[in-house]
This record gives C-alpha cells, structure tokens and sequence, in this order.
C-alpha cells in the first residue's frame, strides 16, 4: 500500500437531536467548562413589575399590604414616565441599584442588623437568634451561599446555662475593617475582629449607684452604638439607663466620657431610655455632633469633641412620648437629620435650625415589634433609604421625604434593617423572616454578590453525596466487607455522635474529625495564669508587684527631706532631732530582770 493512498473514516451518522452527541467528543484535547455568567446574572433579576399583582391575587393579605403593593406601579410608573423610551427606563433602572438581588438564607429569626467592612468584602449579620453569621463574598459561589462562621458573642464560658442574648446592633469600623462594634440586649457590648473573635468587652457599672456620672459601664441593656467617624479608637453606645458612654477600645475598663441625658417627661425621675444614637463626620465640613433619641420623644445634639455637661440643642418632643425612635441617620454635610419614630412619622431636622422639623412624613412603624428598625441615608447623601412593615424598600427624596423608588424585597414580612455601601454601590436588607437580601445592579455595582454571580457553580464529585456511595438504611459502604458473625456498629446508632462520626467534639475535647488540628485545651489552670502583657493591661499598679518594696520607699527619701508633706509649714522652726549615742557594747540601763521561775 503507497502513501497516496488515501484513507476514509466512516463518521458516526447521529440525528441533530441524537442524546448520544453529548459522549462524542468534538475536538481534542482538555475542554474546559466556563460558567455562563451573563445566565446566572440574569436569573436573579428581580421581576418588581409582576410582585405588586402576586400580592393582589393572594387573598390572605390585609388591607393595608395591599395598598403598599401597588405604590410602586402608581409612584414608579406613573403618568409622567409612561411616554419615556427604553433607553430612559434602562437609566432609570442603573440609577438605584435594585434591579439584581442575591437572597441568603442562612439566620432562623428575624434579621436585625447587617454591615458591611469598608472594603465591601464581608458581610456581618445579626438576628434575634442570638447569633452572628459571617459571610466572605469572595468564597461564595452561586451554589455555596452561606455564612463561613456562625458566633454567639454572648458564649464566653464553655457552660451549657450560659445566657444568649438577642443582637441589637453591628457596625464595623469606617477607619478599619479589622473590627466591628456587636451591640446584644446586655449591658456589655464588644469589640469583636472580623474573624469574630472578642477583642474588648466594656466594663459593666455598678446598678447600685444613683448618679450615673459615677459609673464606670452600663447597667442595664445596651440598646445601639455606632463609630466615631475621625477616630477609628472611639465608639459611643446608647444604653437603657439614660446615659450615652464613650469608649476607647484600648482602655475597656472604664468609659472616656459619660453623657447623662436627664428627662423632663412627668413621673420619669429624670431617666429614660435612649434608643439610637448618631455621629456625624466632620470629614466633608461639617461640625463634629452627637445626636441621640430617647424614649421620652426628644431630640438631644452635643458637640462632637465635648463637653458632654449639658447639651448644645435639644427638642423635647420631637416624636410622641413613649414610642421607639429607632431610626437616626446624619447626612454626610452634617445639616440634616432624618428620624424615623414609633408614631409613624418620618421627620427631617435642620441642626442649624434645631427647633422644629423641616418636613414630616407618615410612614407605618415597625418599631414596636423590632427596636432595630432604622434609616439611612445613601452614600452621598442623594437619597433617604428605609424598610417598611409591608416588606418593601422605599428609597426617598433627601429634601421633601418623597418616594421615589418603592420596590418590594419580602413582601408580607417587614423589613428591618438597611444599609447601602459606598464603595460597591450595593444595599443589604435584614428581614423579619430571616432573610437577607444583597440588591446589586451588574451596570453599576462592583465586586460583592456581583463577583459571586460571576463565578462558576462549586462542582461536586459523585462521592460527595452519601445517598449514591452509602446504604442509608445499614449506614456503612455498600461495597464494604462485612465479617459473617461480626457487630456492625452503626447499624442501629440512635445518637448524634455514632450518626456523625467526624462532627463535633471527643470526651477530651479532641475534635472527631481526623483533618482538623488539635488544638490546645484551656484548662482552668491556664485560665488563671495570664501573661504579663494582659495584667499590666487590665490591673492597674500591677507593675509594683516585681518592684522591692524596700526601694521603692527610699527612693522617695530626699524628696521627703527636702520638700516635706506634712511638716512643710515648720520646715524653718523644726528643731534637729539629736539621738543619744550608744554603741552595741553598752547595755541600755533599766528595770532589773525578773529572775525566772524553773
């Protein structure tokens, strides 16, 4: 046979529609699977226009839910947009990033508060769970959406009585995203890291104490707090006992500053609660203040950088009485205040006018059943964004309070808390059915739940699912050899632990699971043996301890000489001490001894 022999391969001849073309391979070589990004975009868009009729065609609605889910087909929609083109409505849906939303489901109780690190990269979450869920957007894919960490601030002690305490509020640092305030219906707040581990704990006051200029914490419930936004040491948090307190995270024992808020509201005693609390940022021209809301309905402003004795604004009755003003937020100018009250009213204040309120809007109130319900404004202080009982985000104008954008997030469960990012121009909602909602628009948002749409789905090998590799009835390998006559250990296990061998930890507090470290057990012998570092830290004078007493007296000795304390006054009439001269041979004269009696 020559070379120019020419060779004919018989192709396989396959319908188009064929199933078996899916194991034939078209080309050679390694074919890589790319994620098709503009796809898995695409499915978390939000459908806003159909959610308004979804609502109206269930009947198990209230009146007053229905009414709130056709506001965004009579504000967004209305007659003055309906001759606007296609492209003025695609501007219109790049001006607020709401089109896109990543839903993470990873609390069991209503959502309280969320914030995000100055970087947009983590996301801290809390909830009347009791518990704080970390999420790293950058480990997140669209199949693997959930917390990396799960923590209980309040579980300081290995003991199964320890307390758990509801989460009031988080905020990381605007200056550094290594730490985050966690403020829990208790006394004490924390500092914690973002990894969530505890790095300061404020020192709780004595409850015993009538004047609370003379405690060194908080004795009852710590209801918020927030950052100082100049200095990334400073934090101030709002308690239950009337007062305001300022704290430098380096020094956890005792507050900076105390501001004690006494009440003119009848039969009060001169105490209330006060229930949010505000810093504004000088950073833009605009002075350094400290505003607060209590729980008697006024208003309180102080200067920013002190004192803190009396305060420098104040209006009594700025909300009803009585009602939870949960809502505080300072524009980035530092002129006006928007508060969102318990007596379903919006109200925006002038600080330069700090008497009667700018504009007054209704809104309904959720405060009564969730404390935490807040308002914010957006990065740029363009736009006023809050949640309402009816489960839709109204975003509204920062000058009249108007809507301007009423979308539904979680329609028939309020929603809570907010927050809009400036960096990634993304909003984060916290809702009443454990829910957290990322809004993001791919035109205009950056990273966040952008990148992890954008990433390709967490492939999983076949032996990742137990149900194929494992007889779940028996327990063990299907293909394992079982010995005739031999226990099968696992075949009626009734417990946690024989179920889930790998999970959890052993009697010696080694961990079941052969791929973790062991770590070192804390014993309460290591417990009560601290580092150095730690007791010159917290007790103070502790360095006298290593210092010869001895020396430590005589070093004082020419001061006492030569400047006396006590003596000073008779410094120049003293007369010179004279002390007789006796020698160690010479025995003192005295009373003879008595002889002793044998």
């Amino acid at each position: 046979m020559s070379d120019d022999e020419e060779f004919e391969v018989d192709d396989p001849e396959l319908a188009e529609d064929d199933p078996m073309r899916a194991f034939l391979p078209q080309a050679f070589g390694k074919k890589s699977k790319e994620a098709d990004v503009a796809a898995q975009i695409g499915r978390t868009k939000r459908l806003v226009d159909k959610a308004p009729a979804k609502i109206e065609a269930t009947g198990e609605n209230v009146e007053g839910q229905q009414r709130v889910a056709q506001e965004p087909a009579s504000k967004d929609y209305g007659s003055d947009d309906d001759d606007d083109s296609d492209d003025s409505d695609a501007s219109e849906d790049d001006e607020y990033p709401v089109s896109h939303e990543l839903v993470l489901k990873t609390h069991e109780r209503a959502v309280t508060t969320a914030s995000l690190d100055p970087s947009g990269g983590r996301l801290v979450t809390g909830s009347t769970d009791c518990t704080l869920k970390l999420h790293d957007f950058a480990s997140m894919t669209p199949t693997t959406l959930r917390a990396f960490k799960s923590v209980d601030p309040s579980a300081s002690k290995t003991s199964t009585n320890s307390e758990t305490h509801p989460i009031n509020h988080v905020e990381f640092n605007p200056l550094s995203g290594g730490a985050f305030l966690c403020v829990s219906a208790h006394p004490q707040a924390k500092v914690m890291s973002r990894d969530g581990e505890v790095l300061a704990e404020f020192v709780k006051g004595d409850m015993y104490l009538r004047d609370m200029n003379n405690t060194k914490g908080h004795i009852s419930e710590v209801t918020t707090g927030t950052w100082n936004p100049v200095d990334k040491n400073l934090c101030v948090t709002a308690g239950t006992d009337s007062t305001l307190r300022i704290w430098d995270v380096n020094h956890k024992r005792t507050q900076k500053a105390v501001i004690v808020h006494k009440s003119r509201a009848a039969g009060s005693a001169g105490r209330t609660r006060m229930t949010a609390v505000a810093w504004g940022s000088p950073l833009q021209g605009g002075p350094n203040m400290l505003i607060a809301a209590a729980l008697d309905g006024s208003l309180v402003m102080w200067s920013g950088d002190g004192p803190f004795a009396r305060p420098a604004a104040e209006i009594r009755e700025a909300h009803k009485p009585n009602t939870w003003t949960g809502g505080l937020d300072i524009s980035s100018d530092g002129r006006m205040v928007v508060t969102r009250g318990g007596d379903d009213l919006i109200k925006l204040w002038d600080t330069r006018k700090f008497k009667a309120p700018v504009v007054t809007v209704s809104h309904p109130s959720t405060s009564d059943h969730y404390a935490m319900t807040n308002i914010k404004y957006s990065p740029a202080s363009s736009s006023i964004v809050t949640g309402s009982a009816s489960g839709h985000l109204h975003i509204l104008n920062p000058g009249n309070l108007k809507a301007e954008l009423v979308t539904p997030v979680t329609p028939g469960s309020p929603l809570i808390t907010v927050q809009w990012h400036p960096k990634i121009n993304q909003i984060v909602t916290g809702s009443a059915n454990a829910e957290v909602h990322v809004l993001y628009n791919p035109n205009t948002s950056v990273r966040g739940a952008v990148d992890v749409m954008s990433r390709a789905p967490k492939k999983r090998h076949v032996d990742d699912d137990p149900n194929f590799t494992t007889d779940q009835s028996v327990g063990i390998s299907g293909d394992s050899i079982v010995t005739p006559g031999g226990v099968l250990t696992n075949s009626n296990a009734s417990s946690f632990s024989a179920r889930h061998p790998t999970v959890g930890l052993t009697a010696s507090g080694r961990s079941r699971d052969p791929r973790r470290p062991q770590i070192p057990m804390v014993t309460p012998f290591m417990k009560s043996q601290p580092d150095e570092a730690h007791i010159n830290q917290s007790i103070p004078l502790s360095s006298m301890r290593d210092e010869d007493p001895r020396e430590a007296l005589l070093k004082y000795a020419d001061l006492a000489k030569k400047d006396p304390l006590f003596t000073n006054a008779w410094k120049d009439t003293q007369p010179v001490t004279q002390y007789a001269e006796l020698s160690d041979e010479e025995e003192e004269e005295g009373p003879d001894k008595k002889k002793v009696k044998r």
